[in-house]
C-alpha cells in the first residue's frame, strides 16, 4: 500500500517536472491555488450586480447562512468572497498532489440541527461520517505495551477503558455525562437567540421598552432548567476547568483528555478561571441525537461549504470569490449603503453584513471618524491571543502506536478515526506548555490533537496514504525577542510536534510526504483571522454574550445602521474555525505556491497558479479545481452525498440569527 502510495505521487510530481517526494526537503510545502470554485446563481445573473437588497461580506460558513436566509426571505442577496475558494476556514485543499485536506477546521458537530433541515442540506450534498470511538489516548510509560483510553459512546466499553486507571473515576464518569448535559441542555435555547439588547432597554417607547424584555426569556428559561443546581453550574462556567475535573475524578490521563476540550484553540491553562465554558462548546456538540459527537465531513470541510452554498443559491443568492471587499459604502446620514471592491467597483445594497472578524470590520472596513471612540477602543482591546499551529501532513501510511500496533494489513483500526490526544499524560504538561507559550516561546512539548480523516474518507489520498491532522498548541503569535515566524522558526517548531508524534509512534517521521504548517501568523494572513484566533477573540466570559463582541452591541447591529456583524466574533462564538478573510487589500494565501525552503528563503510565493477555465459554472457544477491535477489537465469533481444526520452545537448560529435581525429592521424600511 505505501509503495503503491509513494509511486502515484512520485508520478503526479514527475508529470509536474518535479522531484521525487521522498526527496522533498523537510518543511517543504505549499500555499494552494484553485482549490474552489467561484459561484454564480444558476439563472440569467451570471455578472456581479451593481445593487441588491443584502451584501454579505465573507464566504465563510456564516456568511454562506445569512445568505441562505435572507435570499429564502426573498431578500436579494449576493456574497463577495476574496479568496479564489468559498468556504473561510471550512475549505477542502489539495495542498499536496492527490491528498486533500480540511486545512483549518477538520471536524464537524457544532452545526445547529435547524440550520440543517431548514437548508436541507442534506438534499444539498452534506454527509457526516460519524466516529465512535471518538477519543485516543495514548501514554509514553515504561510498561509494553503502554497504556491508553480509548473513549467512545458504549458507555461501558468506556468505563471499561477507564476503570484501566481508577475504578472510582469509571463509576463517576456516568453521572459526570448527565451532570453536563443539564447545563447543556438549560444553555442551549440562549444560542439561537440575539442576546438582550441592554441600550434598548433605556430608550424608546415604553412599547419598545418591553419588546425588549422579551429577550430576557431564553435566559430566564436557562436559570429554570438549571434549578437548585445553579450555583454547581456556575462553578463550571466560572471556576479553572482543572477545579471542576478534580472534584470528579482522580486520574490524570482521563481528566488531561477531557481538559484538552476547555483549552482547545483558547491562550488559556486547564487552571484558568472561566476554561470550562470552551469546554461546553465541545460537549453541546451533536450528531444523529448522540450529545458530544463529532464527525469528518464527506469529501472535507469544504464539502459543508458547498452544500450551504449550494442551498443559498438555490434560493436565488449570487455568489462570488476573488471579490475582495475594501470598504462599506457609507451614506451622508451614516448609513451603510453597500460596499467598494478592491477594483473599485460599487455594490450598492439596504443591507451589509460582515462576515469578517470584529477587527476588520470595524477597524479596516470603516472610517474610524464615522464610529464612536469608545467603541473603537473596545474592538481594539478584544483579546485575539492565540496558542494554535495547525499542520496538515502527507503520509504514506497510517501511524503506529506502540499503545495500538496497526494490523499486518495496514488497515486502519478504530482508535485510528478518533481525535487522538498526545502528550496528555496528565494536565500538568497542558499547563507547562502554556506556560512556555506566555513567555514567547512555542511548547517544547506542545499539546497535539491528530486527526486521520482518511481513515473514514479514503478518497481523501490516494490508496494506501492518508492525511493528518495536527492542532497543535501552545505557539505565541509573537515570539520571544520579536523574532518573526519565518521558515526556520515554522520548520523548527514542526520538528519538535514530529519528534513528539514519533515517541508515540515510531515511523512517522519517515511516512512525511508533505506538510502544511500554519503558525497564529499565518492563520491570519491566510484566513483573516485576528492573531490567529479560531473565534475571531478570546471566549473568556468577559467576551461572552451581552460583551460579545462589545457591551450594547451584543445584538448583531452596530453603531451604523444597516451594518450587521454576522461571524464568529458576535454572539455567541463558534468553535469551528469559522474566519472570514474577504476584507480589503490587507492578507495573503492567494493562489502562490511557496517556494521550496533553502531556495529563495522564507515565505517564497509569487507563483501564481493558472485559473480553472470553468471557473464560471453554476452551482450545479460546483467541484474543485485543485493545483496538481489541475495542472495536469485533470479536474477533481465532487459527488453530491447524501445522509440522515442532524448537527447540533453552535456553528452558523451568528449567521443564523443576524440574518433575522437583519431581516427585521429590511421590513421596516
Amino acid at each position: 500500500m505505501a509503495r503503491h502510495c509513494g509511486a502515484m505521487a512520485a508520478g503526479l510530481w514527475a508529470r509536474l517536472g518535479m522531484s521525487c517526494p521522498s526527496h522533498w526537503p523537510r518543511g517543504w510545502h505549499l500555499s494552494p491555488g484553485l482549490s474552489g470554485a467561484r459561484l454564480a446563481h444558476a439563472g440569467a445573473a451570471d455578472q456581479l450586480q451593481r445593487e441588491y437588497d443584502a451584501v454579505v461580506i465573507g464566504a465563510g460558513h456564516n456568511g454562506l447562512v445569512a445568505a441562505a436566509y435572507l435570499q429564502q426571505a426573498g431578500v436579494r442577496t449576493a456574497v463577495l468572497e476574496k479568496r479564489h475558494v468559498l468556504g473561510g476556514a471550512a475549505v477542502t485543499e489539495e495542498i499536496v498532489p492527490g491528498f486533500k485536506f480540511s486545512r483549518a477546521s477538520y471536524l464537524l458537530s457544532l452545526l445547529r440541527p435547524q440550520i440543517y433541515t431548514e437548508l436541507e442540506l442534506q438534499r444539498h450534498g452534506l454527509r457526516v461520517l460519524p466516529r465512535d470511538p471518538y477519543s485516543f489516548t495514548p501514554l509514553l510509560e515504561d510498561r509494553s505495551p503502554p497504556r491508553s483510553l480509548l473513549l467512545g459512546h458504549n458507555m461501558a466499553q468506556t468505563q471499561q477503558q477507564i476503570a484501566q486507571f481508577s475504578q472510582k473515576d469509571a463509576q463517576a464518569y456516568p453521572e459526570y455525562e448527565v451532570f453536563m448535559g443539564g447545563l447543556v441542555s438549560a444553555l442551549n435555547p440562549l444560542l439561537d437567540a440575539p442576546p438582550l439588547d441592554t441600550a434598548a432597554l433605556g430608550q424608546g417607547s415604553l412599547l419598545q421598552r418591553l419588546r425588549a424584555l422579551r429577550a430576557l426569556q431564553p435566559l430566564l428559561r436557562a436559570g429554570l432548567a438549571l434549578g437548585q443546581q445553579l450555583p454547581r453550574y456556575y462553578e463550571v462556567l466560572t471556576a479553572p476547568i482543572s477545579k471542576i475535573l478534580d472534584q470528579w475524578f482522580e486520574s490524570e490521563p482521563l481528566k488531561a483528555t477531557l481538559a484538552t476540550d476547555a483549552v482547545i484553540g483558547a491562550m488559556a491553562s486547564p487552571h484558568t478561571p472561566g476554561s470550562g465554558y470552551v469546554l461546553l462548546h465541545h460537549v453541546m456538540g451533536e450528531l444523529e441525537g448522540q450529545r458530544g459527537a463529532w464527525g469528518y465531513v464527506a469529501g472535507g470541510m469544504g464539502a459543508l461549504s458547498q452544500a450551504i452554498a449550494h442551498a443559498a443559491a438555490a434560493w436565488g443568492a449570487h455568489i462570488f470569490a476573488e471579490k475582495a471587499v475594501c470598504h462599506v459604502l457609507l451614506g451622508r446620514d451614516g448609513r451603510a449603503q453597500g460596499v467598494t471592491l478592491q477594483d473599485g467597483t460599487e455594490v450598492r445594497s439596504k443591507l451589509v453584513l460582515s462576515n469578517a472578524s470584529p477587527q476588520i470590520t470595524f477597524l479596516e472596513l470603516i472610517p474610524q471618524e464615522q464610529l464612536p471612540k469608545d467603541f473603537v477602543q473596545r474592538i481594539q482591546q478584544v483579546d485575539t491571543r492565540s496558542p494554535v499551529t495547525k499542520i496538515n501532513v502527507a503520509v504514506d501510511r497510517l501511524p503506529s502506536f506502540l499503545a495500538a500496533p496497526n494490523a499486518r494489513d495496514g488497515q486502519p483500526l478504530p482508535h485510528h478515526q478518533c481525535s487522538i490526544h498526545l502528550n496528555c499524560e496528565g494536565t500538568h504538561l497542558l499547563h507547562q506548555a502554556f506556560t512556555e507559550a506566555t513567555h514567547g516561546h512555542p511548547s517544547s512539548r506542545p499539546m497535539i490533537e491528530l486527526c486521520i480523516p482518511s481513515a473514514l474518507d479514503p478518497g481523501l489520498a490516494p490508496r494506501g496514504c492518508h492525511v493528518v491532522s495536527l492542532f497543535t498548541q501552545y505557539t505565541p503569535s509573537v515570539l520571544a525577542g520579536g523574532r518573526p515566524w519565518d521558515e526556520q522558526a515554522r520548520n523548527a517548531y514542526a520538528d519538535t510536534v514530529f519528534d513528539c508524534i514519533e515517541a508515540y509512534a515510531p515511523g512517522f517521521k519517515a511516512s512525511v510526504i508533505g506538510r502544511d504548517i500554519l503558525t497564529p501568523p499565518d492563520l491570519e494572513r491566510i484566513f483573516g483571522l485576528p492573531g490567529g484566533n479560531i473565534f475571531h477573540g478570546g471566549m473568556s466570559l468577559d467576551q461572552l454574550y451581552f460583551a460579545r463582541p462589545v457591551p450594547s452591541y451584543s445584538g448583531y447591529r452596530s453603531p451604523i445602521p444597516g451594518l450587521y456583524l454576522c461571524g464568529s466574533g458576535a454572539h455567541p462564538g463558534e468553535q469551528g474555525w469559522e474566519p472570514e478573510p474577504s476584507w480589503g487589500a490587507a492578507g495573503g494565501g492567494q493562489g502562490h505556491v511557496e517556494e521550496v525552503q533553502g531556495q529563495h528563503g522564507a515565505g517564497g510565493g509569487g507563483v501564481h497558479s493558472p485559473l480553472c477555465p470553468r471557473m464560471g459554472r453554476q452551482v450545479g457544477q460546483l467541484g474543485w479545481c485543485s493545483p496538481g491535477p489541475h495542472l495536469l489537465g485533470l479536474e477533481l469533481r465532487t459527488t453530491p452525498l447524501f445522509c440522515s444526520l442532524a448537527g447540533g452545537g453552535v456553528m452558523g448560529a451568528a449567521g443564523r440569527n443576524a440574518a433575522q435581525v437583519a431581516l427585521q429592521d429590511f421590513r421596516r424600511l
